[in-house]
């Protein structure tokens, strides 16, 4: 055969055990009906047959106490074991009254008075009629000369309680076998009914299981299990997925990174995992809208939520902290390079005057214009760093002295102003600063005399600042809202966010157990003062501490 045929010849279907989740169920649910099905009927049938052999005897028993009478005691003790006796005939007419098998009068001696054979009538009984004639009544199941039959024996007792013989009854055993089997038929039926509705609720389980799980494999799901958790933990993005009532069913590596949580809190509501807060407010869409900005620590993040069928929810959390101070650098160098440009065209002016002065051969005038431009400079960098002894302070508040003077905006340090240099973490410093002097500038940059004044001081370990503007101010109903992330009255940047900066301040400081807050500034305009209890290091014995710092 060639390999072209061989490749043609439809495959063999194997049987065996199906692969589908549905097949799976089903074959599952419909071998437990089935089972559970015949386990009842089962033990349905195992008491019924022994509940129809008590019946029986117990009929039996009855008849025989009926039978029993005081006045087949005095027929016994006044004729003979005949055929046509009054004993006979009175079991006879009991026997064919309540249709027993059989009624049996015997004597001390176990000889049969009556019979439903008369041939036996006078014969020794063929069972042990004993316990019947020591004064006990027996229930049985026994053999006997008429076949397998259900027995009750009961003494017969003369008018005086006496014992003088027995009476037994029998019942055709093979009437309470037939009533058993024909009570099978209905049983099964209604088992059979049972097992169909199984059936069918099994089936309809198995489609729904079916479109719920795409009708894959268990081996499918496993594979895409594994997949899912290899792509949550190895994702550079952080996935949060909530439940319908709000508690977090996972949180993967990166997740955990960003909101600097040590556990995925799975099972545990989100606010107990993360407190409260605009972060936990975002991902428990409290606060709707795309790519929502937050602060976490001293992180940024830009958060997506999005809903499920099931009335929870999957968060996606990008780390955007790099990416905004980026945008932030950005907006400081435009800002730089303006000033430059202004610098580089207030220069020429200035070069322009000196080359006048030298062409007009006005050296003294020259002399004394280049004195005084380069003592204004030179003033300013000797009163900040005067005041403020750490290098990395006190160069960022000389450039943004040279910023606000080139855009008409007065900013000076106030004569309070000490700082000693034993800052813990010049840069957070700087970025609260620098944030506050920039919105300060923004501020003051419309009004009339705009005037911007910075104060620094320490006292211990802590460290306070003051920016104070002579801008609009800000209204008493937005003090506490102008921190939260997002909040802005600017137009957005280049990188296209704002809201950040008085946002992360507050963080800044409320990380080192310190508090921010504004007020109105005397004279109008806005004041911020930053507190921060853990700024600086502690003083030593050789270093006296200032006069700032025992204020």
């Amino acid at each position: 055969m060639s390999p072209e045929s061989t490749a043609a010849a439809p495959r063999r279907r194997r049987f065996g055990w199906p692969q589908r989740v549905f097949s799976q169920v089903l074959l599952m649910q419909l071998a437990i009906a089935t089972g559970v099905t015949v386990l009842a009927t089962g033990l349905f049938l195992a008491p019924l047959s022994a509940q129809l052999d008590d019946q029986a005897m117990r009929r039996a028993l009855a008849i025989a106490q009926t039978a029993a009478s005081t006045e087949a005691a005095e027929d016994l003790a006044g004729s003979r074991p005949t055929a046509d006796g009054p004993v006979q005939a009175e079991a006879e007419r009991i026997r064919r009254a309540t249709d027993a098998e059989y009624i049996v009068i015997m004597d001390m001696g176990g000889v049969r008075w009556s019979h439903t054979s008369p041939e036996q009538i006078g014969r020794v009984v063929s069972t042990d009629p004993s316990a019947a004639l020591a004064g006990r009544e027996v229930m049985e199941i026994d053999d006997g000369t008429l076949g397998r039959s259900a027995r009750g024996k009961v003494p017969l007792r003369d008018g005086d309680g006496r014992i003088v013989g027995a009476v037994s009854v029998g019942i055709e055993y093979d009437s309470v076998r037939d009533r058993l089997f024909s009570a099978i038929p209905g049983l099964l039926l209604y088992a059979g009914g049972a097992l169909a509705a199984g059936a069918i609720a099994a089936y309809l389980i198995s489609r729904r299981l079916q479109r719920q799980t795409h009708d894959l494999a268990f081996s499918d799901i496993s594979a895409l299990l594994a997949e899912r958790e290899a792509m949550l933990h190895g994702i550079r993005e952080g996935v949060v997925a909530l439940d319908s009532a709000g508690r977090i069913r996972l949180m993967n590596d990166e997740a955990q990174r960003l909101l600097g949580v040590a556990s995925d809190g799975g099972g545990q509501p989100l606010e107990q995992v993360l407190g409260e807060g605009r972060t936990t407010d975002v991902l428990a869409g409290r606060v709707t809208g795309e790519d929502l900005v937050t602060v976490r620590g001293h992180r940024v993040l830009i958060a997506n939520r999005m809903p499920t069928d099931d009335g929870g929810a999957v968060a996606t959390l990008r780390d955007r902290t790099e990416l905004e101070q980026l945008g932030r650098e950005l907006d400081s160098t435009r800002g730089l390079i303006d000033a430059l440009r202004a610098q580089d065209h207030e220069h020429a002016n200035r070069l322009h005057t000196l080359l006048g002065l030298l062409e007009l051969e006005m050296h003294e005038e020259a002399v004394e214009f280049v004195t005084e431009v380069v003592g204004v400079h030179r003033a300013t960098a000797e009163q900040v760093t005067e005041k403020i002894h750490d290098p990395l302070l006190a160069s960022l508040l000389v450039g943004k002295a040279t910023v606000a003077a080139e855009r008409g905006v007065s900013l000076r340090i106030a004569p309070d102003t000490l700082l000693p240099d034993r800052l813990v973490d010049p840069r957070g410093l700087v970025t609260v600063l620098g944030n506050l002097v920039d919105n300060a500038m923004d501020a003051a940059a419309g009004s009339i005399e705009p005037r911007v004044e910075v104060e620094l001081w320490s006292r211990g370990r802590t460290a306070v600042l003051r920016v104070a503007d002579s801008g609009p101010g800000v209204p008493a109903e937005q003090r506490e809202l102008i921190f939260t992330e997002g909040w802005t009255t600017k137009e957005l940047p280049v990188h296209g966010k704002r809201g950040l900066g008085l946002a992360l301040v507050r963080r800044l400081a409320e990380r080192q157990g310190g508090s921010a807050r504004v007020e109105e500034a005397e004279g109008g305009g806005a004041e911020f003062v930053v507190v921060l209890p853990e700024a600086l290091s502690e003083l030593t014995e050789s270093e006296p501490a200032t006069a700032a710092e025992a204020r």
